[in-house]
């Protein structure tokens, strides 16, 4: 977490204490907020700053409060919005792991101490019945380490030097890497950077980085660089394969029960199903025809009919024995 995000938290912890309960002690403040009683002291002048008057009564009884009658405004949600705001702390819980569940967690224990009954009946149905899990095609707890290094360096404007395997290269490459953006797309996670191996911004997927070290040497972040737009683009210009599968009659079923890959599904006659898919490789499609074993016939591209062909009677001779 950052200074400024620590500093903004403890700033609105003070003022619920002392609106919870007044004349508290500058030491007993200090502790609950785990800060010394000077740095305390600067939080007042703060809250001072920001029109949040504190007072302080001397004597045995006395201690610092809040000018009589003021209240934090209150936090008005509806009952959807309380459980978006819930949904988008979960999610970033199971984006990113332990990086920021205990933020998330204590976003959500905060928020849960100001809203009135109906909110919070609602974010309590709403962990019961509305759960997202499964994001990641990748082992997120082995990933962890090296997201939390790729955030900070991304935080700080600090150079990486990593060891990458990427698909292109039978041999895994050293790149020194300036980190501009975390990227989650389709359950792998991305390292958007300028890689100074090929002299232009790159991808990285990060479940590929095979070693991992935080460099003092920092970069200055480019000012035109959009990573939405960059993204945009770099998907866009991917090399894609079109492939056309049938599906026979007892088979309709999987094609039906399984939409989310095909672009179209087209009912034939017979009972078959015709379905049209792309694919960044040939050998991608041919993974997932095969998968279907032989309820699927590759009606195109004959490249991919080949290669399925290929794959079956290497599988057949594997089982030969």
């Amino acid at each position: 977490m950052s200074t400024a995000n620590t500093t903004a938290t403890r700033l609105i912890t003070l003022i619920m204490s002392l609106q919870r309960q007044p004349n508290q002690k500058a030491a007993d403040l200090a502790e609950k907020l785990g800060v010394s009683v000077r740095t305390l002291h600067r939080y007042f002048g703060m809250l001072d700053e920001m029109g949040i008057p504190i007072y302080a009564e001397r004597g045995p009884y006395g201690g610092f409060s809040l000018v009589r009658g003021y209240k934090l405004p209150p936090l008005v949600f509806t009952p959807e919005e309380a459980v978006a705001i819930y949904l988008g702390t979960s999610l970033a819980s199971e984006m990113w792991g332990k990086l920021y569940q205990e933020s998330a967690n204590g976003a959500i224990a905060k928020l849960e101490n100001v809203l009135p009954d109906e909110q919070r009946n609602e974010i309590a149905w709403a962990r019961r019945s509305l759960v997202a899990t499964g994001m990641h095609r990748a082992d997120l707890s082995a990933q962890a380490p090296y997201l939390e290094v790729l955030r900070r360096a991304a935080r700080e404007h600090r150079k990486i030097d990593m060891r990458y395997q990427s698909t292109s290269q039978a041999e895994a490459t050293q790149r020194q890497v300036d980190p501009y953006a975390l990227v989650h797309r389709s359950g792998w996670w991305y390292l958007v950077g300028y890689c100074h191996l090929r002299n232009a911004p790159r991808t990285f997927r990060v479940d590929r980085i095979q070693s991992l070290e935080l460099l003092s040497q920092t970069f200055p972040p480019p000012d035109d660089f959009d990573v939405h737009a960059y993204l945009e683009r770099e998907f866009a210009d991917q090399p894609v394969v079109h492939a056309k599968l049938r599906f026979k009659a007892e088979g309709a079923y999987l094609a039906k029960g399984n939409i989310v890959p095909w672009e179209s599904l087209t009912e034939n006659p017979d009972g078959s199903i015709d379905v049209v898919l792309s694919a960044p490789d040939l050998p991608w499609l041919a993974s997932m025809t095969i998968s279907f074993a032989n309820w699927v016939t590759v009606l195109d591209p004959p490249e991919l009919r080949e290669m399925v062909r290929d794959w079956a009677r290497s599988v057949v001779e594997l089982y030969k024995t």
